[in-house]
């Protein structure tokens, strides 16, 4: 698919033959893909090995992975996990994982570049995301779900990265949070940044990405597309056992 590639020809993000064990426990199998400057949206139910491939792209230990991941055309499998980040990729983990002693603007600032020109700096943040501003010296778990996920997304945006993976965004935030969000994310793509988008919550998923890969047991399962999951109740029970809400 000419999506896959970006503009030097190359996938931005090449996945191949991918196994990734916690000790006895193969929990990813031979996972193959390719994306490019287009959203991609990861799907499927819990306990099916999404999170895993997240920490093995990232190399978030105790996962152990073999196989391949390229990005931009460099290997990055087993690379200290600050120069995969320094590569290009931003991760935002599933839970956020902020730090209760620091407050949001020390979040910024701590993950801020410190020196050149970028595009995304704490105040391109604050812009971004007004709540955060008005909450700049609040503690990041004294902010709401959805303010604790847009100070995740922003100190992830402070990498300046070229591609932006994002773990279960939508978890435990209110329908009117995740569209808010969703605009957000669209922006940033059209803005040029690549998204894989890693979801069980379907509305988000096909409202995020046109290309879907269904995750089951370890493994991709299938690949389609947003249009053919709302248009197919069937599909949606099989993939993820519920229907689009």
């Amino acid at each position: 698919m000419s999506e896959q590639r970006t503009n030097g020809g190359a996938p931005l993000l090449a996945v191949k033959n991918l196994n990734v064990h916690y000790g006895r426990a193969h929990v990813l199998q031979d996972v193959s893909f390719e994306m490019g400057d287009k959203p991609v949206a990861l799907i499927g139910r819990n306990g099916m090995g999404k999170t895993t491939l997240c920490n093995a792209i990232m190399r978030i230990p105790p996962a152990h992975a073999t196989g391949s991941i390229a990005f931009e055309g460099s290997e990055i499998l087993g690379r200290p996990s600050y120069k995969i980040a320094g590569a290009g990729i931003g991760y935002v983990p599933q839970g956020r994982r902020l730090f209760e002693s620091l407050s949001v603007d020390e979040h910024l600032r701590m993950a801020a570049p410190r020196r050149g020109s970028h595009r995304w700096t704490p105040d391109a943040v604050y812009e971004l995301f007004p709540r955060l501003a008005e909450r700049r010296q609040n503690g990041g778990m004294q902010l709401s779900g959805g303010e604790q996920q847009m100070l995740a997304i922003g100190r992830a945006l402070l990498t300046n990265p070229r591609l932006l993976i994002m773990d279960e965004p939508s978890e435990g935030l209110a329908p009117t949070v995740i569209e808010m969000l969703i605009e957000t994310f669209r922006a940033l793509a059209a803005d040029g940044l690549a998204i894989l988008v890693v979801e069980q919550n379907l509305a988000m998923a096909t409202a995020m990405a046109e290309r879907q890969l269904v995750m089951v047991a370890g493994r991709i399962f299938a690949e389609t597309t947003a249009a053919e999951l709302i248009a197919d109740p069937e599909l949606q029970r099989r993939y993820l056992g519920v229907e689009r809400g």
